[in-house]
């Protein structure tokens, strides 16, 4: 019969050197081993996902939309131009084709949707009313079939903003 032996062992017993800390810092998903640095996380705001109001509401000043006599003057705008002026996704103007009447782009016969400077008019009282007075899709719809005077009201609301834009300038500069 063979004989069986037991070793037990008492780690408490045993003196503990401490590990070695190891510094990181955290930068852009990028993990940077530093000896003797102190340990920073730098947490970065995701692009992906929906924009908060405020930075919405931001943006909303930041149109590049030309003036209407710069506008008049080309036919035709590519969705990727118009998409450019409203600072939005391309997918996003293709979105309010469908949903909404008022736009009906020309398309060639690749497919390519060209929006003529009506189409431009509509597209910023659209943005007008989900981005700034933040209708709902089916709201947005709703006012634009029931106010049949919505773009008058729009542009007396776009020559308002002109004028409160430049009395503004004019107080800065006295």
């Amino acid at each position: 019969m063979a004989l069986q032996t037991q070793i037990a062992f008492d780690f408490d017993s045993v003196p503990q050197q401490p590990l070695p800390q190891q510094k990181f810092i955290v930068k852009k998903d990028a993990v940077i081993e530093l000896p003797d640095a102190i340990t920073t996380i730098v947490k970065t705001k995701s692009t992906r996902g929906r924009m908060s109001l405020k930075e919405m509401s931001a943006g909303i000043d930041l149109l590049e939309i030309p003036a209407d006599e710069i506008l008049f003057q080309k036919m035709y705008y590519s969705i990727g131009k118009v998409a450019a002026m409203f600072k939005v996704n391309q997918s996003l103007i293709r979105l309010w084709e469908n949903e909404f009447d008022i736009l009906k782009p020309k398309k060639n016969g690749k497919g390519d949707r060209l929006f003529r400077p009506e189409d431009i008019k509509n597209i910023q009282l659209i943005y007008h009313l989900m981005r700034e007075r933040k209708f709902t899709m089916e709201g947005a719809k709703d006012f634009i079939k029931h106010n049949k005077k919505a773009d008058e009201k729009f542009a007396l609301i776009e020559s308002l903003k002109k004028l409160k834009g430049f009395l503004n300038e004019l107080q800065a500069n006295l």
